[in-house]
């Protein structure tokens, strides 16, 4: 869907923002570009829709090259969602959702419809926003209505700069969590900046690591990024406590789960699925005061998780990425 080949960006200074860069975003992928400011991952997120020209390479959006695009147009087709939202302050939520679609000439009952679905979609009621002006919204709000438009036109690529920064961080959770479910119901393929490691291992099929000089330094899951940082760099940036963010990418093991005999479902209080992370489970036992969650793979219940459990199965997950690199 996007490749980028040998694509740099040095500015009439001398100063070098991006270097070399090569890398390709699957349909339907969610690709995190994370690292410290300065790094160049903005950069390389506003050359795919040309608010910023490359000064070398090529960059492809489904298999053709966008410098011979009219960036207008090729803007339109691409959403864009940044982290101060950017609404059009005169005017209400649903004028400013409407704004692509119209301008790709729809008419104005069409792209209303299509700006109440949107609305909906990232959970709002139309009912009850569509009428409002964004100093009416909360920060929140704002960024959902920011979403709603970039998605009015379906389209098939999502650029994302910095979108959850700009919130409270209990309601930044609840939007990554949110977006994601969104992002996968619809198979939007999304290319989101960030400078937070714990946002791009929540968020991302893949991370790209940039790192000082615009250098990319190394991209793969969040769980090999975690387990394997390729140098000092990339280490330093994803934190010494990697080993507990893995609790966040790494699936519950029915082999590390113990047999209760005689115990239905509902004697256990709170439950996770068995396709749950460890993270998961170990909030569920948190939660709980009995030293123990119980897992289910439906209405079956498969065994119950300890804390014992949980850090069996960290360790094993650690030592299989040990042996594998």
């Amino acid at each position: 869907m996007i490749r980028l080949t040998g694509v740099g960006k040095t500015y009439p200074d001398g100063t070098v923002a991006v270097r070399e860069l090569s890398l390709e975003v699957a349909v339907g992928e969610l690709l995190c570009l994370v690292g410290p400011s300065g790094s160049g991952k903005s950069t390389t997120l506003r050359m795919v829709n040309r608010l910023v020209e490359p000064s070398t390479g090529r960059i492809e959006v489904d298999g053709a090259d966008v410098t011979r695009q009219d960036p207008v147009e090729l803007r339109r087709r691409i959403g864009y969602v940044i982290q101060q939202v950017g609404l059009f302050p005169h005017q209400r939520v649903e004028a400013n959702v409407m704004t692509v679609p119209l301008l790709l000439g729809e008419s104005r009952a069409e792209a209303r419809r299509r700006a109440h679905d949107r609305l909906a979609l990232v959970g709002l009621d139309p009912d009850v926003y569509a009428r409002r002006y964004p100093h009416q919204l909360s920060g929140g709000e704002q960024q959902r209505v920011g979403v709603a438009r970039a998605l009015a036109a379906d389209p098939p690529v999502l650029l994302m700069d910095e979108p959850f920064g700009a919130v409270d961080p209990v309601v930044r959770v609840r939007l990554q969590e949110e977006f994601r479910r969104l992002q996968q119901r619809l198979g939007t393929t999304v290319v989101l900046v960030t400078h937070d490691i714990d946002e791009a291992v929540r968020l991302g099929d893949r991370i790209a690591v940039f790192t000082a000089g615009g250098r990319l330094a190394q991209h793969g899951t969040p769980a090999e990024v975690l387990a394997r940082p390729t140098d000092d760099d990339v280490a330093d940036f994803v934190g010494s406590s990697r080993g507990l963010r893995r609790l966040s990418v790494t699936r519950i093991d029915p082999a590390h789960l113990e047999p209760l005999d005689g115990v239905r479902l509902g004697d256990l209080g709170d439950t996770v699925e068995v396709s749950a992370t460890l993270e998961d489970a170990l909030a569920a036992l948190l939660r709980e005061d009995r030293g123990m969650v119980g897992v289910r793979d439906g209405a079956r219940f498969l065994g119950v998780l300890t804390p014992d459990g949980v850090h069996r199965a960290l360790r094993a997950s650690l030592s299989t990425d040990a042996a594998s690199s």
